[in-house]
């Protein structure tokens, strides 16, 4: 028997639960009320799709693992599971689909819902994989909200007046400490067995050595980044690799996306709004090759996956691998830009109570930061529960991510968590930080 308030507590999962599927939902209707049906039904980027083709999506999900795989009921909708699997149509291909309307995927999204309800209060969180410290709810809800930020992402690409407001993080000085720290090299914990809602691969939890490296403080800036470009980065072949050259010179690509220089002055079109590039933020949209030439430019290089999470996890003082790099602790506004509580990176340096032991900021949150390590299983790994969740994509082809965004909700942001994508994506949040290999 569990005590009250415990983390296994029935009663504590049950809130938990419910407390991550209401946010997750609230957030899909500011996303999808904030403009007008053409909007919803238009296709903004082949990249992206429909913004209502994601609501019935969310909707449809949570029916085949809440409804169906673990309460056992019949389908609601069967017609419409080919419609919403995300690997039978691509997304370019999904506005010629007969998707539902706005006002029906509503109800159908909402209807699930309130099911959904009715099954999470009559769950007992044991017995199965699924139900195990209510992971299939926080699997759903982490699945809603990574379609929450595509859908930003889409809002993002979406051309016209804004559509979302919100408030500016807090205004900060130029950072002032130390460029970077060293992490002494030595085994660590890297992954999860212990992470109820973790995904399949983030586990098991294993050790890995690494020797020491140094490792930016902050995320990179718009001021450096513009140094690179000023210094005729783009036009230089000796930073690109093969495939980076020939995929920026194929696309003439000379700056991050949405960046237009205008008499003198480097501007971007954010949400709606054009702006001069905030100077002292982290660089946001760009690919994994743009970063990596930086960091060969700067005469440095990308973390590794590995060694990107022993900075953020590893406390070298008592030797553990911590779930965040300030401690076990949930995240909250003071440790880091999370949830879309702000449509914009902090400035580097921002959030000093979210940083490691060895004070490495903003780790977690602000901008998703790619490594220069190809998406892996772990030793052990096992997918669950479906192996299109993660098996599918690995391999050299996508690159791995890690530390969240502005965009990324904390139920879907850990130490643990990996994201990836294709080297040349760069509309999503993506910004970098970069390292070089030290001596103990």
């Amino acid at each position: 028997m569990t005590d009250p308030g415990s983390p296994t507590d029935p009663d504590t999962l049950r809130a938990r639960a419910l407390d991550a599927l209401t946010t997750a939902r609230e957030r899909t209707a500011l996303l999808t009320t904030c403009v007008d049906e053409p909007d919803l039904t238009a296709q903004h980027s082949p990249l992206m799709s429909p913004l209502v083709w994601d609501l019935a999506h969310i909707g449809n999900q949570e029916e085949l693992w809440l409804l169906r795989a673990v309460a056992g009921r019949d389908a609601m909708r069967p017609e419409i599971d080919g419609l919403y699997d995300a690997f039978e149509h691509p997304r370019a291909a999904r506005p010629s689909l007969p998707l539902l309307p706005p006002d029906e995927a509503r109800r159908y999204a909402s209807e699930v819902r309130g099911r959904a309800l009715d099954v999470l209060e009559s769950t007992a969180f044991r017995g199965t994989p699924l139900t195990e410290a209510g992971f299939a709810f926080g699997m759903i809800a982490q699945h809603e909200q990574q379609h929450d930020e595509t859908m930003l992402i889409t809002h993002q690409l979406r051309k016209g007046p804004a559509a979302l407001t919100a408030p500016d993080p807090a205004p900060a000085p130029p950072f002032s400490g130390p460029a970077e720290v060293l992490v002494p090299g030595g085994p660590f914990t890297m992954g999860t067995s212990a992470e109820p809602w973790a995904l399949d691969n983030e586990r098991p939890a294993h050790e890995r050595v690494v020797p020491p490296f140094y490792l930016d403080t902050t995320p990179v800036t718009n001021a450096a980044y513009q140094a690179f470009i000023e210094d005729g980065g783009y036009g230089d072949e000796r930073w690109w690799t093969p495939k980076g050259w020939d995929h920026i010179r194929s696309h003439s690509i000379e700056a991050p996306l949405y960046w237009r220089r205008e008499q003198g002055q480097w501007l971007r079109r954010r949400f709606g709004v054009t702006e001069p590039v905030p100077p002292n933020e982290p660089v946001l949209h760009v690919c994994w090759y743009e970063a990596d030439a930086y960091a060969r430019w700067a005469g440095r290089r990308l973390p590794t996956e590995a060694e990107w999470e022993k900075a953020a996890r590893h406390d070298p003082v008592t030797g553990r691998s911590t779930r965040y790099p300030w401690g076990d602790a949930d995240p909250t506004p003071e440790h880091a830009n999370l949830g879309q509580r702000h449509l914009r990176p902090a400035p580097a340096g921002s959030y000093p109570a979210g940083a490691s032991p060895l004070g490495v900021r903003q780790l977690i949150g602000d901008v998703w930061e790619w490594t220069s390590s190809d998406l892996e299983p772990y030793p052990g790994f096992t997918a669950f529960p479906y192996k299109e969740y993660s098996e599918v994509f690995f391999g050299p082809e996508h690159k791995v991510l890690r530390g969240g965004s502005f965009a990324v909700d904390p139920v879907a942001c850990r130490g643990t968590f990996r994201n990836w994508d294709y080297p040349i994506r760069r509309q999503i949040f993506s910004g970098f930080r970069t390292a070089r290999s030290g001596a103990s």
